[in-house]
């Protein structure tokens, strides 16, 4: 897993392995240069190769330069940025990310290969940074089904607190920082738990920091990761779900905080737009300030209190009208 130094017991690496209805090839760090790349895509039969990231050094350009030289057709590669080309994400290490991308547009290494844009807002980031002439398709991600029971999970009130759930990546695309300083400007008893894998140590210690100056009528705690199997169980038990991102292309875990009824105060660098006006909860602009999103909290505590079971009601039928889409599937 992320961030572990011991791989998983009993894997056989380097060999073809059946998982599922698939089969998975699990490569030792050691063993991923160019080498290893073209080995396994010269020995391995395929029709497409799928790449799942624009700037991963071993998982995108060493495979993307192998498929190339072994003389890839054009529009068998294709490539998922994932929200990378948003602009919040390219404004995290943009001197590097922006000579990458003039270096490679140079030589051409993404020239042949068909772009997968999750959302047409995505489509439009591509287009910009790689001209109209990228063959870009748009294909909605498949999120889980919405199995709604009926019942509206107990939030622990914790002395009447509002408890807020944060629930990502520690890394500073997902903006921790932002929604630290966003408590520390409300004035409502606040019970704040965080869940997530620590990706970036010197990020969460500026966190850190920050925590050690909220007021006394926040309170925060670091839950650890989430398995994935208690994701929605975990979710359910807040009252609202915070994550000021600075750019999706989906938000998985947004969707799988309305599945669990869980109303929402996001950014609006997501494609889960209009949620006030759906009265499920909030995306606002991160250039209003922690201000106004310190007013949404104040403006959920209101929700609670008038009708706190009708409000998580609306969100999961939100959620099954957006996320049981059978568009979604053409």
């Amino acid at each position: 897993d992320l961030n572990d130094g011991v791989p998983y017991p009993g894997i056989a690496t380097s060999t073809w392995v059946r998982v599922g209805k698939g089969w998975v090839w699990y490569l030792p760090a050691e063993r991923s240069g160019m080498t290893e790349w073209k080995h396994l895509l010269g020995q391995t039969p395929h029709d497409a190769i799928y790449l799942n990231s624009l700037f991963h050094p071993r998982f995108t350009l060493r495979p993307l330069i192998a498929a190339a030289l072994a003389g890839a057709s054009r529009g068998s590669v294709l490539l998922a940025p994932r929200g990378e080309l948003s602009p919040g994400a390219l404004a995290l290490k943009r001197r590097k990310k922006s000579t990458f991308l003039a270096l490679t547009k140079a030589v051409g290494l993404f020239r042949s290969v068909v772009w997968h844009a999750s959302t047409a807002e995505e489509a439009d980031l591509i287009h910009r940074h790689f001209g109209s002439a990228a063959k870009v398709a748009i294909a909605c991600n498949l999120p889980t089904p919405v199995e709604d029971d009926g019942e509206i999970p107990d939030v622990d009130s914790r002395a009447g607190k509002l408890n807020v759930v944060f629930l990502s990546r520690i890394a500073r695309k997902k903006n921790l920082d932002y929604a630290i300083r966003v408590l520390a400007r409300s004035d409502l008893p606040i019970q704040f738990d965080i869940w997530g894998p620590i990706e970036d140590e010197i990020y969460w210690s500026e966190c850190a920091a920050l925590m050690q100056g909220l007021p006394g009528n926040v309170t925060v705690c670091y839950r650890g990761m989430a398995e994935f199997s208690d994701v929605a169980k975990i979710l359910g038990g807040y009252d609202l779900f915070f994550l000021p991102t600075r750019g999706e292309n989906y938000g998985h875990v947004i969707a799988e905080a309305v599945a669990a009824g869980t109303p929402l105060l996001v950014s609006d660098t997501t494609p889960w737009r209009g949620l006030a006006e759906h009265g499920v909860g909030w995306d606002l602009p991160l250039a209003a300030g922690e201000s106004r999103f310190a007013a949404a909290l104040a403006d959920a505590r209101k929700m609670i209190v008038a009708d706190r079971g009708g409000w998580r009601r609306r969100v999961r039928a939100f959620a099954a009208a957006r996320l049981m889409d059978p568009s979604l599937v053409a």
